[in-house]
C-alpha cells in the first residue's frame, strides 16, 4: 500500500487507454496536489480529470493486472532475473531456475536497486540520503496521534487504512540503521517521535526510504531501457513516483511496439530518453526542494514553509505548481511552433459523424491519430494510413492548456499514441511528413 494515488495527468493517460472508469469506480476523488505539504486545489485546471484519485499502490497494481489478462500478452510470472548478455540482435536473459529467454529488448522496471541497470553498466549519479524515513502499516494497541507533526527530527505522520490499520511515516534519529527494517526499528523511531509507540504490532510491512536523489545516466544502452524507479529515484514527498513510472511506460510502450513490429526504425527508441529524462530531474529537483522545506521543525523552517504556502495561495503560483506536481504541464521539446506542440492535447469534445465523441476516445486503441478541422478530407496520409487514424472532426469552444492557457485553434493536429501532440498544422501541411515519418517511420511503398 505505499504509494497513496494517481494524479490527474496519470488518470488522463488511463483514460486515452478507455479504463480510466476502472479506477475512478474504486477510489476516492481528492485534491491530492502538494508542495511540502501545502495543499494545491487543482480543481480550476482544464482538465476532465481536475483531481487526485486516492487509490493505494495494491489496488492500482490489481486493477492494471485484470485489464492485462485481457490482453494477448504472455507472462512469465515468479521469476527472477538474475544476468542478460545483450549483442546486435537480441538480449538473451537468465532466468532463476535456470531458464533462458532470447528477447529483442530488455525493459528494466525493477527498482531502484535495478539488477537490469547495474548489469547493462548504465550510472546512477545523484545525491546520498541526508535523512532515512520509515514506512509500515501496523496495528497499535493504544490509540494513536493522527494527523502530520514537525519536531527536531523531521516530519511524522499517522494516519488510518481503509482496513482500520495504521499507516506510519516516521524520520528516524540518524542515517545509522541500514538494511531492512525490523519492529525494533519501527518502535524506537515511535518513541522518539511521539514518547510511545503505542503498543505497536503486528505489521504487514515495513519499509526504509531515504531521500537519496539518483537519475540514470541514460534510459538506453543498446537494446536494454530502463523505466521507472529503475531510472530514477527520489524521496516518496508529492506522490510522483509511481505516477512519473506509469507516464515512462505510456511513452516508451508504442515506440517500442512499432520498433518490434518493424513499421519504425530502432532510433526511435532514443526519443525516450530525450524526452523522459528531462521530465523526471524536475521531479527530483522539487523533490529535493520540498525535503529541505520539510526536513526539521525548527523555526527558520517553519517560516520558510509559511511564505512558501502564503505565495501557494495565490491564483498564478497555485496554478503553475498544481499543473507540475499533477503533471498536467508536461511538455516535450518538438521544436518551435504552436503552443500545442509536445505538449499533451485536450479531451476535446468533438463531432465526427455527426456523433459526439471525447477526443481520448480516439486513442483507445494506442495508435496516432490525425485530426483534420478543415474541409472533409483535407489530409492525405495514404502511405500512413495502416499506422494511424485519420478522423474529420469539427470542435466548438475555446482550446485551453494548463499554465499556458487559451490558444489558437488549429486545421489538422496529430496526435501520438501518448497524447502529445506531434504536429501542430495549418493550410499548407508544412512539415506534415517530416513529423509522420519521425513519430511512425517512413511511407509506406
Amino acid at each position: 500500500t505505499r504509494a497513496g494515488g494517481l494524479h490527474a495527468r496519470t488518470i488522463e493517460v488511463l483514460d486515452q487507454r478507455g479504463v480510466a472508469d476502472r479506477f475512478l469506480r474504486e477510489g476516492k476523488i481528492v485534491q491530492l496536489a502538494g508542495f511540502a505539504w501545502t495543499r494545491l486545489d487543482i480543481g480550476d485546471l482544464p482538465t476532465r480529470h481536475a483531481y487526485g484519485l486516492a487509490l493505494r499502490q495494491n489496488h492500482v497494481e490489481r486493477i492494471l493486472a485484470d485489464w492485462v489478462e485481457e490482453l494477448a500478452v504472455t507472462f512469465y510470472r515468479n521469476r527472477e532475473v538474475t544476468g542478460f548478455v545483450q549483442d546486435e540482435t537480441g538480449v538473451d536473459v537468465s532466468l532463476s531456475g535456470g531458464e533462458r529467454l532470447r528477447t529483442n529488448y530488455l525493459v528494466g522496471c525493477d527498482g531502484g536497486r535495478s539488477l537490469v541497470r547495474k548489469t547493462a553498466g548504465i550510472d546512477f549519479p545523484g545525491s546520498s540520503p541526508t535523512l532515512s524515513n520509515l514506512m509500515a502499516e501496523v496495528e497499535m494497541s493504544e490509540e494513536p496521534q493522527l494527523g502530520l507533526r514537525h519536531d527536531a527530527l523531521g516530519f511524522h505522520g499517522l494516519s488510518k487504512t481503509e482496513s482500520g490499520r495504521v499507516l506510519v511515516v516516521l524520520t528516524e534519529a540518524t542515517l545509522a540503521r541500514t538494511g531492512e527494517p525490523d519492529m525494533r526499528d519501527l518502535s524506537d523511531a515511535l518513541v522518539a517521535a511521539y514518547g510511545t509507540d503505542f503498543g505497536v504490532t503486528n505489521p504487514a510491512w515495513i519499509s526504509r526510504f531515504t531521500d537519496a536523489a539518483r537519475q540514470a545516466l541514460t534510459y538506453r544502452k543498446g537494446r536494454v531501457l530502463l523505466a521507472g524507479d529503475a531510472a530514477h529515484i527520489h524521496h516518496s514527498v508529492g506522490g510522483q513516483g509511481l505516477n512519473l513510472g506509469v507516464q515512462d511506460a505510456v511513452n516508451l510502450g508504442w515506440k517500442l511496439a512499432q520498433v518490434v513490429k518493424g513499421s519504425s526504425p530502432d532510433s526511435l527508441l532514443d526519443s525516450y530518453h530525450i524526452e523522459r529524462h528531462p521530465v523526471a530531474a524536475r521531479v527530483l529537483k522539487n523533490t529535493m526542494a520540498q525535503i529541505a522545506l520539510l526536513r526539521r521543525g525548527d523555526d527558520g523552517l517553519k517560516a520558510a514553509r509559511d511564505t512558501i504556502a502564503e505565495l501557494l495561495a495565490m491564483d498564478e503560483p497555485r496554478k503553475r505548481f498544481g499543473a507540475m506536481m499533477s503533471g498536467l504541464d508536461i511538455a516535450y521539446d518538438l521544436g518551435e511552433g504552436h503552443p500545442l506542440l509536445g505538449r499533451r492535447m485536450p479531451d476535446l469534445e468533438l463531432m465526427v459523424e455527426g456523433r459526439k465523441l471525447r477526443l481520448f476516445t480516439l486513442l483507445h486503441r494506442a495508435r496516432g491519430v490525425m485530426l483534420a478541422f478543415g474541409e472533409r478530407g483535407g489530409t492525405d496520409i495514404a502511405p500512413w494510413k495502416h499506422r494511424i487514424d485519420v478522423v474529420d472532426a469539427s470542435t466548438v469552444g475555446p482550446w485551453e492548456l494548463p499554465v499556458i492557457g487559451q490558444v489558437t485553434t488549429l486545421v489538422a493536429v496529430l496526435v501520438r499514441p501518448d497524447g502529445h501532440v506531434a504536429w501542430a498544422g495549418d493550410e499548407n501541411q508544412s512539415g506534415l511528413e517530416t513529423a509522420l515519418t519521425q513519430w511512425f517511420g517512413p511511407p509506406a511503398a
